[in-house]
Order: structure tokens, then C-alpha cells, then sequence
């Protein structure tokens, strides 16, 4: 979503101090009377009329070359006309003519902060409250002034000091609620853009931002009245249809996601943001040419455009004809040209290098909350050797839930990193003495790659969040196993070294409370109903067609399938008619699009006989679940990791019998499984049971090889610097 940003401040139209314009302007026998000149002149700028305001000014300034309103006024209409350096040089001369008049230094210091003059914007407002202690808008002015460089508890006070002098100033609430929005102080930020609406109900951009904050609370339908309400007052602003978008998109609307992000790139061809969430809405149909497609035209638009950048290497996964070298060498192209650039900010590791101490082990996530990873990370967290492990969490979670305070119990020391600039989250890590950093997100939504870039740890590694390199040179390991990348036919493809742990890559646990495993469905339906909870990206045409061909070996099946994005009317249609196309009627395909609880989305499982895996992108939390409700599930085995992790899972679970190593072997396997009532009953009867025996939710073993591949890790940056320090000795 569009992040909050300062309204660009609006310099006070104003001719200084109206007392003593009459004894200034006084024309005598001039030509014209500059007093009526200068009145009218002030009327057409106020109304929007630059060029015969500029006209009259430029008038009054051939006849007094000094005269100082009209300097500072003609300084306003260059700024306003983007003409900084023009602005900055005629209000210095209306300075030097009237060094006494505040408002003057409160224009410098806008034009100032329009160019990044920063510190000189500063100076200038500070004059201005020399000049005039009580004056308000140069106390919102500089808190915005101050907010630019980073100080953003400076600034609150500021604004603060503003609405003091001026209790009615709806842009100093407006900017305090921007201000207090990184902090995460979301329901402050909230309260001052309603106050600021109040005061003045016409403010388009603080509607836009108030359902930005709600958005963060994830207060949808709030926030959608907002930019609604933000178009009624502007049908024609961009940005909040490009916000309306987002909002639509988590309640699964993706056709009106789409209207609105379409109608943003109407008003805005050049608009990258609208292009990035567009090509999201196309991932989330399984339209993934389309998604590339809107990727790419979001990097030709803003080739720093670091998110979409990442984006378009995720959804890369989800192509049939993937080429792993190929993805390989774009994964290090995204770091050449994002990360690159910040190895000059790498600093020295004074970490002590005590082989056998008690290390410092961070955890980076924005998943700290009700997401996948959590059912991965949460039994490692619970499982730590806190006598040699001390666990550090940073948590890039803006809006907090249950989820978040559990994990936030199991975590020795917490930090909240929401809003905070990767260079001060380095600082943090820096200064917390990290001795292993681990990211949990890869190149997945509001990943910190440009924080690894910095290498504020001298040990990195990358685990859980993603199916692939990072394509960092600072990151120094992946954590993985045998099974999703056997030795030796997928370690050319990562810029980390592989560390594969001897079982499973994962230790699962469901969260919370679970529903019962209920008595087999084909038993009472007399119909076999296979099923798929995944994200619909993975969905790819190949994929249905695949599950068409096992629908037609074994008659009067059903196939059963979950997904958000098949809330959308349009999706769920076209979704049907690609099975239609490869034989199954559309009575045969039941299309679910949302659950209101977790159980709800469990209980689903109690109606599927047996779970068939996506790919190339298998499914992992999905393929956990289903095991864990009595589901078994039918993997094809891939080249690469992101199509072997159901081979994985699989094998640990002890059902190595339910992989396939070719699309006609995926047909037949599970077709013979769909025949076989005995064995479906058996599993449904003892697969959580067997799946809680296995390694995959064995938390303690899982835990105690993790740590000993970080003590390893250790030991050998340890080793490293010993070797340095010999050969500068030497």
C-alpha cells in the first residue's frame, strides 16, 4: 500500500504584515497605484492565477526593484512553478529588504526543504520563531522539516507545539498522524486524521491516509469507506484508487482490485506502484504471464523499485517451464543492483570469538503474526537451549495479533522493527552483538534483503520463507535437507552455501486448537473427493490439466478447492472453465473461497479422501495440514527445491510411496490410491498419529540439530578470523 507522506506544505500567501503595507506601497506619482496593483495581484494568486499575478509583480518590481512583498511574492509563484533556485534567490532579496518579516523565512524554508536543503530549512524556520515565538505554521514546518531527516519524536513535538498556538490547525493533526503512523502508533495516527477530517472534512489526502491506517489494523471495511470517500471529493485521484485496490485485494474482490488499479493507470500511465499490486492480483488468479508482464512494466517504469524487483523473481516460481540456471542468474542480477551498492556500509565483526560461548541468534520475520511461517518457527522458538542460545526476534509486524504475542513469549528479547529504516535495524543488530542473523522471508512481501545486504551479523543465513537463493554474497547459508536438495544436483544453484540438516528442513506444529479427524468421506459419499487448499498461483494450467486427467481415470470423483482468491466471482469462473476445457464438468469442481476461523478452514479437510500437491511450486503448510487431518497427500517430485519440498515432507512423514517422479506416475499413483478404500481408512485412522512420530514434529531433535549447525557455522567463522589474524601476524 502507498505509504503516508507530508502533504507538500503549502506556502503562506501572504504580503507580511498588513499594518504597514499602505506606508510601504505608497506610489506617489508612479504610473499606476501599486497599493490597488499589489491588491489584485494577491487576488489572481490566491485563485490559482499565477501568470497575471506574475505579470503584475514583475510590473511592480521594474518600477521598485526592492520591493519586498512583491520579491517574496513572485519567489512563491517560481516554487509553486518548481522553479527552486529562481524561488530561493528572490526571497533572500525580499529577506534583505525586510529582514524583520517571519513569513518570509517561513517561504525560504519551504523552498528549502523542496530542494533537500534540510539544515538550511531548519535555520529559516528557527528565524521565522525568533521573529514570531507563536507562530504555529513554523512549528508544523519544521516538524516537517525535522520528520525528513529522520527525527520523527522531534517532529511529534513540533506539531504539537503548533496545535498549542493554534488548537483548530487540521494540517499539524494531519502531520502528527503521519508521523505517529512508522512508529506503529496506529490508533494515535487514526485519532489525529479524524480530528483533522473534523476540523475539515474536504481533505482528500487525509481520508487517503486514515484508511491507510485503517488498512494496517486490518480494519477493511474502514478503510475502504475512506478512500471512497477520498474519490468522492476527488474522482480522479490515483493513489486512492490505487489504495481501494489493496483493500479489495485481502477480501478476495479481486475484480474490483483490478477496476481500481486500472483506473489508477488511467489517470497515471506511469504509476509503478499500480503495476506492482496489478501484477499481484494476476498471481493470485494464476494468471502469471499477465503478473510478469506487470512486473516488468513496474521495473521499466522505476528500475529501483526494490519490492517489485522481488516480485517478479517470486512469481517466476510458479512457471512450468522454469529454468532454474536462468532464475539462478536473475536472483544475482537483483542483487547487483539493489545490494551491491551497499557493501560499502558493511562494518567490521567485533563479535567475541569464543568457539564454545553462548551465541546471540536473531530471527528477522514480518510473519510474526497469523501466517505459515509461524507454524514452522514457533517450535523452534519453544525448543531453544536458552543456556547456549540467547534468541533475539525482529518482528516487521505493523498490525499485531495473537499469534504475535505467543511468539513474543517465547522470544528471550523482542525488538519491533515496523517502519524502522534498514539502516538503523543494522545499527540494532549491531549493537544487540548478533552473532547469527536469520532471515525467514527470502524475496516474499516486506522482505529485509536490503538489511542482509549490510551484513550486520557476522554470520548469515536464510531459512524457512522462501523456495530459493537469495542471490546475496552476504548470506552466508541456506538451511535445507537431503531430500529437497540432494547433494551435489542443486548446490550451483545458490550464491549460500547449502547446510542440510540430516531430517526434515521443517518441525511443524499447528497452532492452537485442532478439529478431530473424522471418519473417511468416500466411505458415506460413495465418491472419492480429491482436494487442494493451496495458493492459486500455484494453480498453474498445466497443473489442472493434470488433475482433469485423474478426475476422468477415476469416475464419479469430485475435486474440492480453497483458495482466497476464489472468493472472486470472475476467478471461480475461470477456473471452471479451464476444467471444463480438459473434460470435467463444472458440477464436478466445488470452489471455496474464504473461512471465517482457522477451524473452519481445518473442518474443510474432513470432506477431502485425498490431497493432490501443485507444481512446480508444491505446497508445504497445505500438505502439513491435510497429513495432520488423516489426508494423504500425492507430491511430483521436481528438479529444484520449490518442487521438491513435498518429497521432503513426504518422506519423513514415512510415505515415500505417495511421490511421484513423472506427471503419468502422478495419474496412476494416485488413481491406484483412490481404489484402494483399505488403505485410504488405515491412513485416515493413523496419519496424525504416525505424522507426530516423525521428524517432522519433532521439535526437540529438530531444535538440537539446528543449533548444531549454528555452533558449526560458528566455529568456522571463528576458525576464519583466527587464520586472518595468523596471516596479518605472518
Amino acid at each position: 500500500m502507498s505509504r503516508k507522506k507530508n502533504k507538500r506544505e503549502k506556502i503562506k500567501i501572504s504580503s507580511g504584515k498588513k499594518s504597514s503595507i499602505k506606508n510601504r506601497l505608497s506610489s506617489g506619482n508612479l504610473p499606476f497605484d501599486i497599493d490597488t496593483k499589489i491588491k489584485k495581484a494577491f487576488q489572481y494568486h490566491q485563485s490559482g492565477q499565477f501568470e497575471k499575478a506574475q505579470e503584475i509583480y514583475k510590473k511592480i518590481l521594474e518600477i521598485n526593484p526592492n520591493h519586498s512583498d512583491s520579491l517574496h511574492l513572485s519567489g512563491i509563484i517560481a516554487h509553486q512553478s518548481g522553479k527552486n533556485d529562481i524561488a530561493a534567490n528572490l526571497i533572500n532579496r525580499a529577506i534583505q529588504t525586510r529582514p524583520e518579516e517571519p513569513v518570509y523565512y517561513l517561504s525560504l524554508g519551504s523552498v528549502y526543504k523542496s530542494q533537500g536543503r534540510l539544515d538550511e530549512a531548519i535555520l529559516s524556520y528557527q528565524k521565522a520563531l525568533e521573529l514570531n515565538p507563536d507562530y504555529a505554521e513554523a512549528y508544523n514546518n519544521m516538524g516537517n522539516a525535522v520528520k525528513a531527516q529522520g527525527s520523527l519524536d522531534e517532529a511529534i513535538l513540533h506539531y504539537k507545539k503548533a496545535l498549542e498556538l493554534k488548537p483548530n490547525y487540521a494540517e499539524a493533526y494531519s502531520n502528527l498522524g503521519i508521523a505517529f503512523y512508522p512508529q506503529g502508533k496506529l490508533d494515535e495516527a487514526i485519532w489525529n486524521y479524524q480530528k483533522a477530517l473534523q476540523l475539515n472534512p474536504d481533505l482528500v489526502e487525509v481520508w487517503d491516509n486514515l484508511g491507510v491506517a485503517f488498512y494496517a489494523q486490518n480494519r477493511l471495511d474502514e478503510a475502504v469507506s475512506c478512500f471512497q470517500k477520498a474519490l468522492e471529493l476527488n474522482p480522479d485521484y490515483a493513489k486512492a484508487h490505487n489504495n481501494l485496490g489493496i483493500a479489495f485485494y485481502p477480501q478476495g474482490k479481486l475484480n474490483e482490485a483490478t477496476l481500481h488499479y486500472k483506473k489508477a493507470l488511467e489517470l497515471n500511465p506511469d504509476y509503478a506502484e499500480a503495476y506492482n499490486n496489478l501484477g499481484s492480483v494476476f498471481k493470485s488468479q494464476a494468471r502469471i504471464n499477465k503478473a510478469v508482464s506487470c512486473y516488468q512494466k513496474t521495473l521499466q517504469i522505476k528500475p529501483d523499485f526494490v519490492a517489485a524487483h522481488s516480485n517478479l523473481l517470486y512469481v517466476s516460481h510458479y512457471h512450468e517451464s522454469i529454468d532454474p540456471v536462468q532464475l539462478f542468474l536473475d536472483h544475482k542480477q537483483w542483487a547487483k543492483l539493489h545490494a551491491l551498492p551497499l557493501s560499502n556500509t558493511i562494518q567490521p565483526h567485533l563479535n567475541d570469538r569464543s568457539p564454545e560461548r553462548r551465541l546471540r541468534v536473531g530471527y528477522v520475520s514480518p510473519d510474526f503474526c497469523m501466517h505459515p511461517v509461524v507454524n514452522f518457527i514457533e517450535p523452534i522458538l519453544a525448543s531453544h537451549d536458552r543456556s547456549v542460545f540467547e534468541i533475539f526476534c525482529y518482528s516487521d509486524v505493523v498490525c499485531p495479533d495473537a499469534a504475535t504475542d505467543h511468539l513474543k513469549s517465547l522470544a528471550g528479547c523482542w525488538r519491533d522493527i515496523a517502519g524502522m529504516p534498514d539502516e538503523q535495524v543494522a545499527d540494532l543488530v549491531r549493537n544487540d552483538e548478533i552473532d547469527i542473523l536469520v532471515d525467514l522471508a527470502g524475496h516474499t512481501a516486506y522482505n529485509r534483503m536490503l538489511l542482509f545486504a549490510r551484513k550486520p551479523a557476522p554470520i548469515q543465513v536464510t531459512y524457512i520463507g522462501y523456495p530459493n537463493t537469495t542471490g546475496l554474497s552476504t548470506m552466508d547459508y541456506r538451511i535445507t535437507d537431503s531430500w529437497a536438495d540432494p547433494s551435489g544436483q542443486t548446490d550451483h544453484l545458490y550464491t549460500e552455501e547449502l547446510v542440510r540438516l540430516p531430517h526434515s528442513f521443517l518441525c511443524y506444529k499447528l497452532p492452537g486448537t485442532c478439529s478431530e479427524t473424522a471418519k473417511l468421506p468416500a466411505l458415506k459419499t460413495r465418491q472419492i473427493a480429491f482436494g487442494s487448499f493451496n495458493n492459486l498461483a500455484k494453480v498453474t494450467p498445466e497443473v489442472i490439466a493434470l488433475w482433469s486427467a485423474i478426475l476422468s481415470e477415476v469416475p464419479s470423483s469430485r475435486m474440492i478447492m480453497k483458495a482466497k482468491a476464489l472468493a472472486d466471482k470472475n476467478t471461480r469462473q475461470c477456473i471452471r472453465e479451464m476444467f471444463v476445457k480438459n473434460g470435467v464438468t463444472a458440477a464436478r469442481v466445488n470452489l471455496i473461497g474464504f473461512t471465517s476461523t482457522f477451524a473452519e478452514h481445518l473442518e474443510l479437510y474432513n470432506s477431502i479422501d485425498i490431497g493432490l500437491d501443485t507444481f512446480p511450486y508444491n505446497g508445504t503448510t497445505t500438505t502439513c495440514e491435510a497429513m495432520w487431518m488423516g489426508v494423504p497427500v500425492i507430491t511430483r517430485a521436481g528438479e529444484t527445491h520449490v518442487s521438491r519440498v513435498g518429497v521432503s515432507l513426504l518422506t519423513n512423514a514415512g510415505l515415500p510411496e505417495l511421490i511421484a517422479e513423472s506427471a503419468e506416475e502422478y495419474v496412476k499413483k494416485t488413481a491406484q490410491l483412490a481404489g484402494d478404500l483399505n488403505r485410504l481408512k488405515e491412513l485416515r485412522s493413523n496419519l496424525r498419529f504416525i505424522m507426530s512420530q516423525s521428524p517432522l514434529m519433532d521439535a526437540k531433535g529438530f531444535t538440537h540439530s539446528l543449533e548444531a549447525a549454528c555452533r558449526q557455522m560458528w566455529h568456522r567463522w571463528c576458525l576464519k578470523c583466527q587464520s586472518a589474524l595468523c596471516s596479518k601476524k605472518i
